[in-house]
């Protein structure tokens, strides 16, 4: 017979860990501070859309009596804030063992032709600025946990981009090439180590697009082919910290049929 409270009580994969999840709010959000939480992490939650992190943290707490999962209202797109955002969970909680970066946002075109520069304008803002403040912020505490993770994720059209999508494609490409810039970082700080391995790793996980049960029940007739459902994202990403860092710093992992 199992001891099931014995069983309950035994540390998650991430007891211990503390991990930023930025743009928290959305279906991936919610489900990224789910599945973490259960792994044991302190969960430190951010988006700009306060009722709906609210709602998200609140469902974390929930589900997983006992974990620590806070959220605060931080306005990426500046560096200042995205800083003291990072230097305020380090000082309280000791350590920043993640950071995991949701924030996303779509536009396209029904042909090349028709782009509009105003989306430019706009996924810049949200898929490359966001990416750089937040990276530029956590670089130093992701190291200095000596087992960090920067996680990126990213979209299929980045590699193949469509004529339809080419300010989105661009944008994602972009946020792509900073985080491995950041891996290359981390890799090179980890040459002057004893054992040589970077202190942290960032990485990029690729899907198609992503697929929740809200979305299912809202367009029952579709196929949703090659989608990632938002809790195997989770669980892809909570599952970054149990292989070493040279293992997955600079890494593009694929989470749909690769093009």
């Amino acid at each position: 017979m199992t001891d099931t409270t014995a069983a309950n009580s035994r540390p998650g994969p991430l007891e211990g860990a503390v991990v930023a999840v930025a743009g928290a709010a959305g279906p991936a959000g919610a489900a990224t501070l789910l599945r973490l939480a259960a792994a044991g992490a302190t969960v430190v939650a951010a988006d700009a859309d306060p009722e709906r992190l609210a709602r998200a943290v609140d469902a974390a707490r929930f589900a997983h009596g006992g974990a620590t999962v806070t959220g605060d209202t931080v306005d990426l797109l500046h560096l200042d804030t995205a800083r003291q955002w990072a230097a305020r969970t380090e000082k309280e909680y000791g350590r920043v063992d993640g950071l995991v970066h949701l924030v996303g946002g779509w536009r396209g075109s029904a042909s090349f032709a028709e782009t509009d520069l105003a989306d430019w304008d706009a996924l810049h803002d949200l898929l490359i600025r966001t990416v750089q403040h937040t990276s530029l912020a956590f670089e130093g505490p992701l190291a200095r946990s000596g087992n960090g993770r920067y996680v990126l994720v990213s979209a299929a059209g980045a590699t193949r981009p469509t004529a339809g999508n080419a300010a989105y494609a661009a944008a994602k490409a972009a946020a792509e090439a900073w985080t491995l810039a950041l891996a290359d970082g981390f890799r090179k700080a980890g040459r002057g180590t004893p054992e040589g391995r970077p202190p942290a790793a960032a990485t990029v996980l690729i899907v198609k697009a992503l697929v929740h049960d809200a979305l299912r029940a809202e367009r029952p007739e579709a196929k949703f082919a090659g989608f990632t459902d938002v809790t195997d994202l989770a669980e892809a990403v909570t599952g970054l910290w149990s292989r070493p860092t040279e293992e997955v710093n600079g890494t593009r992992q694929w989470l749909t049929p690769q093009p």
